[in-house]
């Protein structure tokens, strides 16, 4: 009796591990799916359809895009209030106005500010929009953006190309009048699949880390949102907008 019932738990043991690969399996087929129905829901997060089909400034540069994004926020501040926060992006000028303890912990010395500085309130075509420092995350001149097109208080426009880069894409921040008083920010990705495997393959990876991008771009979005409103509301009430600092 008791050999029988040792023999019925080793054939048990047998068959839940004939059927671990099939759990695994289906578990990862099931989280897949959906994290791409999430990607394909929250790909053009807070963006309006007419929105996410709307020409900006920027697409005429990618007419042909492999893939898009537009994501968008609400701000209750006019145009003007919103671009001087914007015009100061990038590493070495005012940060991203994200999750600077994450990025930082990858090396790239960020830090968002919450001042108005006048040194940083100009870009024009060609500048660079720095994203790393040189030597971060094992690249000797650090990573950096190149300003394609400026309209102060509307549109700022980042360029990704050959030979600089291994990928043909564009980054532009467009400033859109809203309510009397508000404003919408948009920000629209547009990509391009270069030939070669090393290009074909850095693509792909874009496109996996887009949920991460999604969740930096998000919180980009409010950091300006929030000093915006800020900053405004301050000046509404009589105060400073807050102190612009001189270089």
């Amino acid at each position: 009796m008791e050999t029988q019932l040792q023999e019925r738990a080793t054939d048990a043991g047998r068959g839940t591990e004939r059927r671990w690969p099939l759990i695994a399996a289906a578990t990862l087929a099931a989280s897949t799916t959906a994290a791409v129905v999430a990607h394909a829901r929250l790909r053009n997060w807070g963006a309006m359809a007419e929105e996410s089909v709307r020409q900006l400034p920027g697409d005429e540069l990618i007419f042909d895009a492999d893939s898009a994004t537009t994501r968008a926020v609400t701000i209750n501040a006019p145009r003007e209030e919103v671009w001087r926060w914007l015009v100061q992006i990038g590493q070495d000028r005012g940060g991203w106005y994200s999750y600077d303890w994450l990025e930082n912990l990858l090396g790239l010395d960020i830090h968002s500010t919450r001042d108005v500085r006048e040194e940083w309130q100009r870009l024009a075509v060609g500048d660079e929009v720095r994203a790393t420092p040189p030597g971060a995350i094992g690249m000797k001149e650090g990573y950096a953006f190149r300003v394609e097109h400026v309209e102060p208080g509307s549109a700022l426009v980042l360029r990704q190309q050959p030979p600089e880069h291994p990928w043909n894409a564009t980054w532009a921040f467009i400033l859109v009048d809203d309510a009397p008083g508000s404003c919408r920010l948009l920000v629209r990705t547009r990509s391009k699949r270069m030939p070669g495997l090393v290009s074909r393959l850095t693509w792909v990876g874009g496109e996996l880390m887009d949920p991460i991008v999604l969740i930096m771009t998000r919180r980009m979005l409010l950091g300006i949102r929030e000093r915006s409103e800020s900053a405004h509301d301050l000046q509404l009430r009589g105060h400073p907008s807050e102190m612009v600092t001189q270089a």
